[in-house]
């Protein structure tokens, strides 16, 4: 069942909350803050972090809190396959009128260009089936009232080990917010990928690289991308190593671009993709691209095939011209053929008498 808060203690609990966070944090320290909020209500998770109890069996976990005034901007829970984790999830209605919130949990998945997104209510297969509220999958909050509300996370048996995404989300009037809940069930893990179908496209400084990225292992990456490119004149500058502004998720595959504004003009180059990882994950792809300034080559065809024509056209009108002057038998004007005339047939001497 919610636990309901009043508002006045809700209110002492905020003050306790931020002289502790400036006690922590400090100036130079890190914001905590709520995972995700809605106009009119907020969701996420409640304050304290959870931690099994030292003598809990190993299917009943029962967590106590450290930290009791410290915000999570996520659920973290391990576990070891058939335990049963627990965690609570905190609601906080900021207006005057009662709000009805309907909770459940949900696989998480990596869309195309990597955002994190959660399946709907039917279809979630994974750990997203296994986090259950119970009775209070359904929560009434009064106006200006915050609500506590404990779930378990039960890991079946032959769970595989690794990081299983999920979220826990919660719908009110047709608006939903996501919590997200990183689950990792004991056992080996393997951090690995792989890098596909690298594509150059685009000139000039609108060249970008494509390419897929494919978690092969059983734990979510936060890749690191590096771009190094050989041209048939040297090395042309590539991109240093940064961070990518995406967590792979295991078994997803995500198609992002890299923007290359150091792309040659005119060059053949050979373009090499290395995405690292921590935890040892490491691959490279690499494509071939021609860099033609069409633009300028066009025109400079342009020009060459009207000159061209312009020099066949005056060559043509030349010998038309001189074909045109020219006498019968091909002699200029003024001179004298020197080649010899007709041979005159040769006189027979007549010998005999006469018949």
């Amino acid at each position: 069942m919610p636990v309901l808060h009043a508002p006045h203690r809700l209110k002492r609990a905020g003050l306790i909350l931020l002289a502790v966070t400036a006690l922590y944090a400090g100036p130079a320290g890190p914001a905590y803050g709520a995972a995700a909020d809605e106009p009119g209500w907020t969701a996420e998770p409640a304050a304290g972090q959870a931690v099994p109890r030292a003598d809990a069996g190993p299917h009943s976990t029962r967590p106590f809190f450290t930290r009791p005034f410290f915000t999570r901007p996520f659920f973290y829970m391990a576990g070891t396959a058939g335990t049963v984790l627990e965690d609570r999830l905190a609601l906080a209605n900021t207006t005057d009128q009662e709000r009805t919130v309907t909770l459940r949990g949900a696989d998480a998945y990596n869309t195309a260009d990597g955002a994190f997104a959660v399946r709907p209510a039917a279809g979630s297969t994974g750990a997203g089936a296994w986090i259950s509220f119970g009775a209070g999958a359904t929560v009434k909050i009064p106006p200006h009232t915050r609500a506590v509300v404990p779930f378990t996370v039960t890991v079946p048996p032959s769970s595989p080990p690794g990081d299983h995404p999920a979220a826990v989300v919660a719908t009110e009037s047709g608006r939903e917010v996501g919590v997200r809940v990183h689950l990792r069930v004991g056992g080996p893990t393997l951090a690995a990928l792989t890098v596909e179908d690298v594509a150059v496209r685009g000139r000039g400084a609108a060249a970008v690289v494509a390419y897929t990225l494919v978690n092969r292992g059983n734990v979510a990456l936060a890749p690191e991308l590096s771009l190094r490119a050989e041209g048939r004149f040297g090395e042309v500058p590539g991109r240093g190593a940064r961070a990518l502004p995406v967590e792979l998720l295991p078994g997803q595959r995500v198609e992002l671009t890299e923007p290359w504004p150091g792309a040659p003009v005119f060059d053949r180059v050979r373009v090499s993709v290395t995405v690292t990882a921590p935890g040892g994950a490491r691959a490279e792809g690499s494509a071939s691209a021609w860099f033609v300034p069409w633009r300028a080559a066009g025109w400079t065809g342009l020009g060459l095939l009207g000159l061209g024509g312009t020099t066949l056209a005056a060559l043509f009108l030349v010998r038309g011209r001189r074909t045109r002057q020219d006498p019968p038998g091909g002699e200029e004007p003024g001179e004298t053929s020197e080649r010899p005339g007709p041979t005159p047939a040769p006189e027979h001497e007549l010998t005999g008498a006469s018949r």
